[in-house]
């Protein structure tokens, strides 16, 4: 059988196809709120918010809760305010904030996980909620409705205050002279972030989940100079990647998330290239 083959019989399985539809989704959320963070500095509060998830994911499993995204959601969506909020106080930093909440919601979580194991083998859960696996594509019916209705909140939330999270991104105190609520807008930000975290655990795990923020963001900004170009480029170039990388983790058996992250890193290698070529055209 060749790979076209293989590909044709397990694109019509329906497990795939759902896998297919939230990757794409969550890769779309990712790069439109990518953009907003690596310009604002705010890189790391996905790496912060991804260790509250997983955190919140060992509670809900201690607890035996049965939908663990309507207990991880709140939580993070929570914990996103609370980085926000004390990232403003004058006492304790953003980055020392985002360090203390993170640092302790991985380690509590790997504690309890311990202390109440809900299976047999901690480590291959612990190794699975950290980097991902293949339950992307166990995806029951009712966990795609609800990240297709989250991922379409998010997309519509992100266009309807476009020019209000343009203006916060680029010069905050402008923003602020001009009237806009910039507090209001940056907890908008921080709470959709909470909600593409989550959304994200099931596709490369809290520990990859940075990496599909950041990477189609920061592959776009090295040809592209304008925040609606590097956004749509960004969009663009991180649903390619989720699919090129969950196609490839179906036919090789590799795992999903860190074959995503792979394919992110080497878009980002081929832009850089582009960018470097086109400049030595430019001087010469």
């Amino acid at each position: 059988m060749s790979v076209f083959q293989q590909l044709e019989m397990y694109l019509r399985m329906p497990f795939v196809q759902y896998a297919l539809i939230v990757g794409t989704l969550i890769a779309l959320c990712s790069s439109l709120l990518g953009v907003t963070l690596v310009l604002k500095r705010f890189s790391f509060i996905g790496d912060g918010l991804s260790h509250v998830a997983f955190g919140a994911m060992a509670i809900a499993g201690v607890l035996h809760i049965m939908n663990e995204m309507l207990f991880v959601l709140p939580v993070t969506v929570v914990c996103a305010v609370l980085l926000l909020r004390s990232g403003q106080n004058a006492k304790i930093k953003g980055d020392a904030a985002i360090a203390m909440i993170s640092v302790g919601a991985l380690a509590v979580g790997y504690m309890l996980l311990n202390l109440f194991p809900t299976s047999s083998n901690v480590s291959s859960d612990v190794c699975t909620s950290l980097f991902g696996s293949t339950s992307i594509l166990t995806l029951t019916q009712l966990e795609v409705w609800l990240c297709i209705g989250l991922s379409v909140a998010v997309v519509v939330i992100f266009l309807l205050f476009y020019n209000k999270i343009f203006a916060v991104t680029f010069d905050e105190d402008f923003a602020r002279a001009a009237g806009v609520r910039a507090e209001t807008y940056n907890l908008l930000i921080a709470v959709v972030v909470a909600v593409i975290i989550v959304l994200a655990m099931n596709l490369v795990g809290s520990l990859l989940i940075s990496a599909l923020i950041i990477f189609p963001a920061v592959s776009a900004m090295r040809l592209f100079k304008s925040f609606k170009s590097v956004t749509v480029c960004s969009a663009v170039l991180s649903v390619s990647c989720a699919l090129i990388g969950m196609l490839v983790s179906i036919l090789g058996s590799t795992p999903v998330g860190s074959t995503i992250v792979a394919v992110d890193i080497a878009a980002f290698l081929i832009f850089s290239l582009i960018a470097k070529v086109a400049a030595r055209q430019r001087k010469g």
